[in-house]
């Protein structure tokens, strides 16, 4: 009997966990793979939510826990903290010896977990390649992650053909939509009673679920962030569900001003470090709008035929439906969308639209690749000229 392969995920945000889980789960329960998995980032952070505990309830034992939060928030303290990944996650590969790593998104983590599995001759299969994010630095991680990959599995066809014109070979690039419409499409959501009483507040006629991350090129975040807060006071009568941004630099200064924010708007503001897949779904599904600058607004939000109101550049670059309003960080123009936002009219044509990211079959997609794939052959790659 041939050897099972081993297949490496590596998960270091709460966002990123919800949407590896149906892959992580065919993985673990597939008789000739062996689920290596490696759990870093904010899972470890208490200020982050301590998320590790959602994945063990989830029933996955982490083979390593990796911390590698030990710097500033600042740009310094990323820096500091690639390096240190990369040296951590190097040493780790070099112990477990996997046949694979996948690695999801864009950001300084997964960078830095592709620069070991590169050093350390491990293949590397990536999801959400070819994407745009002009407003962060994650878009230079996203291509350096392509460069570095073997397998590429991409949400949308126009990302696939950018995926090539990087040289890839047209061969190893699967359009398999995303990830996170597969569990949009198996979960039994929870409903506003089990919410209200699970997270202890109350629905309203008008509801905005806000997730505001910083910008990561420029130093505007929290005056952008000041704008958004100045319009939410406008829409007096809407309840505000936040959720704290990712382990960004200037992260924890969002962070001081959502809890000054909800401290001064107790009656109709609640803010949570981190809700698991589920119960953020489940606030999804049943709000009138994601406001912010979250990717979940552009890719989940428009599977459950919820609007957007995405703000500012960092989603700059990326498909998007026709439910997702775009705005400056200008008090005036966010009060416009918003109450766009709610207007019936608009809230029907949300009904309609198509979401341009799959149909919620990805992990199965992919799987299906793996299996048939010799990953000892992957290591070498040519260049592939688009002419």
């Amino acid at each position: 009997m041939s050897a099972k392969k081993k297949i490496v995920v590596v998960t270091g945000t709460r966002a990123e966990y919800g949407l590896l889980r149906p892959l992580m789960q065919l993985i673990q329960s597939d008789n000739q793979m062996e689920l290596q998995l490696l759990v870093t980032g904010t899972h470890l952070s208490a200020l982050h939510g301590n998320t590790l505990a959602e994945i063990t309830k989830d029933g996955f034992t982490p083979t390593r826990t990796i911390d590698i939060l030990k710097f500033q928030d600042s740009n310094l303290g990323i820096g500091q903290t690639i390096g240190l990944a990369t040296a951590e996650f190097s040493k780790v590969f070099d112990e477990l010896q996997p046949d694979l790593v996948i690695l999801l998104g864009d950001r300084f983590e997964a960078f830095a977990v592709a620069t070991a599995a590169t050093v350390m001759h491990i293949p590397i299969a990536h999801l959400h390649g070819g994407e745009l994010t002009f407003g962060a630095i994650d878009e230079a991680f996203r291509h350096a992650i392509t460069k570095m990959a073997h397998l590429h599995f991409t949400s949308a066809d126009e990302y696939a053909k950018r995926v090539i014109a990087m040289g890839e070979q047209p061969d190893r690039v699967f359009n398999t939509g995303a990830i996170g419409i597969d569990t949009i499409n198996s979960i039994k959501f929870l409903t506003k009673e089990e919410l209200e009483n699970d997270l202890k507040f109350k629905f309203a006629k008008i509801n905005f679920l806000v997730t505001f991350h910083p910008e990561t090129i420029g130093d505007s975040s929290q005056k952008d962030f000041a704008e958004l807060l100045s319009a939410l006071d406008v829409i007096s009568d809407a309840t505000i569900i936040f959720t704290y941004p990712n382990a960004d630099a200037g992260g924890n200064a969002l962070i001081k001003m959502i809890d000054a924010y909800v401290a001064s708007n107790k009656n109709r503001t609640s803010a949570f470090a981190s809700l698991g897949q589920l119960r953020y779904l489940s606030i999804l599904k049943n709000v009138q709008a994601v406001v912010g600058n979250s990717s979940s607004g552009i890719i989940e939000a428009p599977a459950l035929k919820i609007p957007t109101v995405n703000i500012g550049d960092r989603q700059e670059g990326r498909i998007r439906a026709n439910s997702v309003l775009d705005c400056a960080p200008i008090k005036n123009e966010i009060v416009a969308a918003l109450h766009k936002i709610v207007d019936p009219e608009f809230i029907a044509s949300c009904n309609t639209n198509e979401n341009p990211y799959g149909n919620g079959t990805t992990a199965t997609q992919i799987m299906n690749v793996i299996r048939k794939t010799d990953l000892k052959s992957l290591l070498k790659k040519k260049f592939y000229d688009v002419r």
